[in-house]
């Protein structure tokens, strides 16, 4: 691929502003979209099984908002036929406006050739039938979702009705204790938008300039991971995207931008707060380590001897900056920062303020903060918790 030349050059502390009012972490928050807002803006929200504070779905409207109602989150994910689960990023929740565009990956699951879980004979159209006669029904609901209670030894009824939602005849409309429900595509999703009418390129034009969008400016790999796509299905359709080409100081590789993020000067208040792991704006490791200058790895399913930060460590925002971590628990009415890291004496004040709002958020009334490094910190952290806290609390 032939890369034009670009258009503008933007310094490294440009380009960072410019993906933070991106992610919306920059700016007055439009509260009045609200959650709904905050999904479309980013096109993708990721869910995940891991549940410390909340899940990760209900953190990324509470790290742009604030404290919005953990019900309100999931009502204004789910009800109104607003949204729909499927493989994004990962699996994600995403705005219903783009089913169609996720046709690709529908005619790729349909032509696929192997599969690791195998299909019984029949299995597959007796799903279609209980959830057309029944639905929405859960997996245990359409009859069972496991054979033993190996994670991955699925029956024949979750093995159906999951490659019926890869193949977009069944969707996912809602979690319920966290049990996918399903139900079939023709009555979740609204009769204008049932449709796999467009072509793979018109789907990766869109997805590729909805990836520009939500990240501000990146580079092929970063536009590319919003998604998941190829590199050379990015390749493919970039120059049509609407992207359009600048250079990024230090990033030492092309990058495209939005064109509406360069018309005006990123500006207004900067959010503090505690992000989920599987937030977008952290979601790509290298991509982090260049805007930031911030390692990011999930340590849940690492050893325990051998993590560094912790099981669920929380990146800490604030002034446009990654200045820590927190590795959290709750014990009753308690938030427990287990584990703290801290870039400095100065990220002192911010991580207080980011977990006393965690901490109200969550309905805990008291914070206690156990191991910090640098240790030296650990004194003046508690007492600003304390203080912060305190001051919440009247």
């Amino acid at each position: 691929m032939t890369t034009p030349p670009p258009a503008t050059d933007l310094s490294a502390d440009e380009a960072r502003r410019i993906v933070l009012r991106a992610q919306g972490f920059l700016g007055t928050p439009d509260r009045r979209a609200g959650v709904r807002g905050v999904l479309r803006h980013l096109g993708a929200v990721q869910l995940d099984t891991i549940s410390v504070l909340a899940r990760s779905h209900e953190l990324i409207p509470y790290a742009r908002l604030g404290a919005v109602g953990r019900k309100k989150v999931e009502n204004a994910y789910w009800t109104d036929r607003h949204a729909f689960e499927y493989w994004s990023h990962a699996a994600c929740i995403l705005p219903i406006e783009e089913w169609p565009h996720f046709a690709f990956r529908r005619r790729a699951y349909r032509s696929r050739p192997h599969w690791n879980h195998q299909l019984p004979d029949g299995t597959y159209d007796q799903v279609i039938k209980q959830l057309r006669t029944e639905g929405p029904l859960t997996a245990t609901e359409l009859g069972g979702a496991k054979k033993t209670s190996e994670w991955w030894d699925w029956s024949g009824t979750k093995v159906a009705v999951e490659r019926a939602l890869m193949y977009g005849e069944v969707v996912c409309v809602e979690r319920r204790g966290w049990k996918r429900v399903y139900d079939l595509a023709e009555r979740a999703v609204p009769a204008d938008l049932l449709h796999d009418e467009l072509d793979d390129t018109e789907c990766l034009r869109r997805l590729v300039r909805l990836a520009g969008q939500s990240l501000g400016v990146g580079t092929r790999a970063d536009i590319a991971d919003y998604h998941r796509l190829k590199g050379e299905q990015v390749d493919a359709v970039i120059a049509d995207s609407g992207l359009v080409p600048v250079t990024v100081e230090g990033w030492g590789k092309p990058a495209w931008a939005d064109p509406a993020a360069l018309e005006t000067p990123p500006r207004g208040r900067h959010r503090t707060t505690l992000l989920s792991p599987f937030d977008s704006l952290i979601w790509e490791r290298a991509r982090t380590e260049r805007i930031f200058g911030f390692t990011h790895r999930l340590e849940a399913y690492v050893p325990k001897p051998k993590r560094v930060y912790g099981y669920f460590a929380m990146p800490v925002l604030a002034g446009g900056r990654l200045v820590g971590r927190v590795d959290p628990a709750r014990e009753g009415s308690t938030l427990v920062a287990r584990q703290v890291t801290l870039d400095g004496p100065k990220a002192v004040p911010a991580v207080a303020q980011a977990l006393v709002e965690a901490a109200t958020w969550v309905e805990c009334t008291d914070i206690r903060v156990e191991r910090v490094d640098p240790p030296d910190l650990r004194e003046p952290l508690a007492k600003e918790v304390t203080g912060a806290l305190t001051t919440g609390l009247r």
